[in-house]
């Protein structure tokens, strides 16, 4: 019985597609101490941009060719990929032959491409594997994406017969006048046939560099008489990033993709070019989105919403009918229908209820506001569980650190703080309790007792519970027109 290979229709690897994602390079123009592929491209960094890419086309996790930083980008991505070494950067060559032993008889086809090329779009990859098969009569032994644009940015230059038919490539700094004066050039992207490509690749020689091109295999199979197809890419998605300048224009670019799709989904960008929003956010309908927001990270936004403008939300989940006015908010949460700004900020672990009001230049970290409070301006609540509808005036700050350890403050529900309120921690409050203005709350307050001063004492019944037992005038009368109800 015949041995299966890749090209046997009955073996289970038949039609089967792997991608080899090469990121083993040092990038020494991009002058950082992080691996290039590990610089972040709206919010994300620049390999993972690659590596879904990769995924959308692969019918096995991508085999990602690590190097340089080889521990930082498994740091980065995890299991997402299969990793293998790349020991010395020997060219794009030597880099696919680290992946032939995990993939050598397991697929019909290879794809490879780059993980500094993050615009590559899936469409892009899943069209180039489908003129491979759409072939396969033709037995090519490889498809590859071709581009023209003014700027070559290094591209191999693709040489073609009389015919029209790809002959080969060859790398900038190999190439004649003429060849250079070549307006087609060669993206790097290529699907192989697996079989072919394992055959091949142990007769790549070094070049002058002492490096095995990938590029050389084209004029390989030209000489062998095998198919080579060729697709025309946007060159807007083959923009490699080398430096720090290719880094910005690649991030205008995935900004401007990620904006249109917001828009597309029913949100409104007031201003798109002053709008940065992180791949990894979601917003909900009829959102607006007013100029210069940052929207970054597992931030999530729901519907009805007013973002802005000029406000920066980090990590945090926004529910609907929410605004935010020129504040910063990090790891936090807003229910529905709260309101914060102008100019305050949430630190990690805030959270505000539903309806609760925030005003200028308060400031929340790791604490609980419930339905219904209203934290004026000029306040700092740290480290405290406040209940539904406390009035917080203005200045009021908890002072949750004693130099050492940081202690909680409890508001149970209607309490009323006085302006200049200082809450030493640990304290408690009970319900309906009453502070006076500038007053320093060193002990817990009984529920519905009016305490101030410095530090505060109790003085008599908190003045809510007696508006609240006192009838009203009509009452007194004995009813709503002062006749008697009887």
């Amino acid at each position: 019985m015949a041995e299966r290979t890749s090209a046997d229709p009955s073996s289970s690897s038949a039609r089967r597609t792997a991608t080899v994602v090469l990121a083993a390079g040092y990038g020494t123009r991009m002058r950082s101490k992080l691996p290039k592929v590990l610089h972040r491209l709206a919010g994300r960094p620049m390999v993972a941009w690659a590596v879904d890419t990769a995924r959308a086309v692969s019918d096995r996790p991508p085999v990602l060719v690590v190097g340089h930083g080889a521990r930082a980008v498994r740091a980065a991505l995890g299991d997402q990929v299969e990793y293998v070494v790349q020991p010395e950067m020997l060219g794009t060559g030597h880099a696919v032959m680290q992946a032939q032993a995990v993939l050598e008889g397991q697929v019909a086809q290879v794809i490879v491409l780059y993980a500094d090329m993050p615009l590559l779009q899936r469409t892009t990859l899943q069209a180039l594997r489908s003129l491979f098969e759409a072939h396969r009569e033709q037995r090519p032994a490889l498809a590859m994406l071709t581009v023209e644009r003014p700027d070559p940015q290094g591209f191999g230059r693709v040489v073609r017969d009389s015919q029209g038919q790809v002959r080969a490539v060859v790398e900038e700094a190999d190439c004649t006048p003429e060849q250079l004066a070549l307006r087609e050039l060669n993206a790097g992207i290529y699907c192989f046939d697996a079989e072919w490509l394992w055959e091949n690749l142990s007769r790549l020689r070094p070049s002058v560099q002492g490096e095995y091109y990938l590029t050389d295999l084209v004029g390989m199979a030209a000489d062998q008489g095998r198919a080579i197809l060729a697709m025309s890419a946007d060159p807007e998605e083959v923009h490699g990033v080398n430096n720090r300048l290719h880094l910005a224009q690649a991030a205008r670019i995935l900004r401007r993709r990620i904006n249109e799709r917001h828009m597309l989904a029913g949100v409104t960008l007031v201003d798109p070019e002053s709008t940065y929003i992180d791949d990894t956010v979601t917003i909900g309908q009829d959102t607006v989105i007013l100029p210069g927001c940052h929207l970054e990270g597992a931030t999530h936004i729901g519907a009805d919403c007013v973002i802005g403008p000029h406000s920066r939300l980090v990590d945090t989940v926004v529910a609907d009918r929410c605004r935010v006015t020129y504040s910063v908010l990090e790891a936090a949460r807003m229910d529905a229908g709260s309101e914060i700004g102008p100019f305050s900020h949430l630190r990690p672990g805030a959270h505000l209820g539903e309806g609760v009001h925030m005003g200028n230049f308060g400031e929340v970290k790791n604490s609980y506001l419930g339905p219904g409070v209203k934290m004026g301006h000029f306040s700092y609540v740290g480290d405290a569980t406040v209940g539904p509808n406390v009035n917080i005036g203005a200045g009021t700050i908890t002072c949750n650190y004693d130099g050492a350890h940081k202690h909680r403050t409890v508001l149970e529900e209607e309490v009323f703080l006085g302006s200049g309120t200082l809450l030493v921690a640990p304290v408690h409050l009970g319900r309906r309790a009453h502070t006076g203005a500038g007053s320093v709350v060193t002990r817990d307050v009984p529920p519905e007792t009016l305490v101030y001063g410095v530090p505060a004492r109790p003085h008599g019944r908190s003045p809510l519970v007696e508006e609240a037992e006192e009838p009203s005038p009509a009452a007194q009368a004995g009813g709503p027109d002062g006749t008697d109800p009887q």
